[in-house]
C-alpha cells in the first residue's frame, strides 16, 4: 500500500513556472513507477509524465515535452514534476500516481495509487 500526497500547486502567470512534489508513504517507494496526469473541469484525466523506478527513463505527453520535467528522489520518497513556461491550457488538477510494475504506461488504468490532486491555475 502506498499512500500519495501532492503539493505546489498554484496560481501562477503565463510562462510562469511552478514545481510539484508528490510525497509517498511507505518504505517500498522505490519499486514503483511513478506519473503524473492533470484533469481539467469536464475533461479526461490526461497522462503528463512518467519515470521508472530509479528515474533512468522517462515519458513525456507531446503536450509538455519539453517544457516539464519528472524526477524522483528515492531517498525522500518523492516524485517532483518541474513545470517551466506555462500556459493557460496547462490549467488543471494535477495527480500523481503509482504503478506497482515496470511503468511509463500513459493510461490511468495501468496505476495503482492516486494522490487526491493539486490545483495549477494558469493565468493570460
Amino acid at each position: 500500500q502506498v499512500q500519495l500526497v501532492e503539493s505546489g500547486g498554484g496560481l501562477v502567470q503565463a510562462g510562469g513556472s511552478l514545481r510539484l512534489s508528490c510525497a509517498a508513504s511507505g518504505r517500498t517507494f522505490s519499486a514503483y513507477a511513478m506519473a503524473w496526469f492533470r484533469q481539467a473541469p469536464g475533461k479526461e484525466r490526461d497522462f503528463v509524465a512518467a519515470i521508472i523506478w530509479n528515474g533512468g527513463s522517462t515519458y513525456y505527453a507531446d503536450s509538455v515535452k519539453g517544457r516539464f520535467t519528472i524526477s524522483r528522489d528515492n531517498a525522500k520518497n518523492t516524485v517532483y514534476l518541474q513545470m517551466n513556461s506555462l500556459k493557460p491550457e496547462d490549467t488543471a488538477v494535477y495527480y500523481c500516481a503509482a504503478d506497482r510494475t515496470y511503468g511509463l504506461g500513459s493510461s490511468p488504468y495501468e496505476y495503482d495509487y492516486w494522490g487526491q490532486g493539486t490545483q495549477v491555475t494558469v493565468s493570460s
